[in-house]
């Protein structure tokens, strides 16, 4: 979905106004707004958790301390391990294995024709300093990224059972699903101020 309100080429009349329809106004049109906004605010990829440059550093140190890795691998494996939750760029892993070759922490050689990088002794000491703290990508993937996938996925599918109901309910259900819906957002409130 582009945040675009389907047209009248998605559905017809359904979308296109009137009572139970997505017409400026209609409980449709508010549900629709309602439900990309829940989609955005858990998008997983414009709100994914930025990682500082030294949680980049330290990955590649534990990457590195286990195998020689090229750069690619580094970020495939950093994205595979944190469960898609942290995918670092190319533009933050490269430049960290460029300072890292500068400290003479790694090295860089030509391997089936890539760039692999592999610790020295130095950078292998200081993956050791290192090793008794969590690996970065285990703090981005920790169970409460967990809980807020399984958040945005029941969100996600409210609004969408709420926007069924607006495009093809009774006026008597719509009346009933707010009912419902308020109630759920009192309650979830509720759920907030007990901490």
């Amino acid at each position: 979905m582009n945040g675009q309100r389907p047209t009248g080429a998605f559905g017809g009349a359904g979308f296109s106004g009137g009572e139970r329809g997505f017409g400026a106004g209609s409980p449709g049109a508010a549900i629709w707004e309602a439900m990309e906004q829940l989609r955005s605010t858990f998008d997983p990829r414009p709100g994914a958790k930025r990682m500082a440059r030294g949680d980049v550093r330290a990955a590649v140190l534990a990457l590195l301390a286990e195998q020689p890795m090229h750069g690619y691998q580094i970020i495939q494996e950093i994205e595979e391990r944190s469960g898609g939750s942290w995918k670092p760029s190319a533009g933050s892993v490269y430049p960290t294995l460029q300072l890292l070759a500068d400290e003479e922490l790694i090295v860089a050689e030509e391997l089936r024709g890539r760039k692999t990088y592999s610790l020295t002794d130095l950078g292998r000491a200081e993956a050791e300093a290192a090793a008794d703290r969590a690996a970065p990508w285990e703090a981005s993937s920790s169970s409460g990224a967990e809980q807020h996938r399984a958040l945005s996925k029941a969100g996600v599918e409210l609004a969408a059972a709420a926007a069924q109901l607006g495009r093809s309910g009774t006026p008597e259900q719509v009346k009933q699903a707010v009912t419902v819906l308020d109630d759920a957002r009192r309650a979830l409130y509720s759920i907030l101020a007990q901490s």
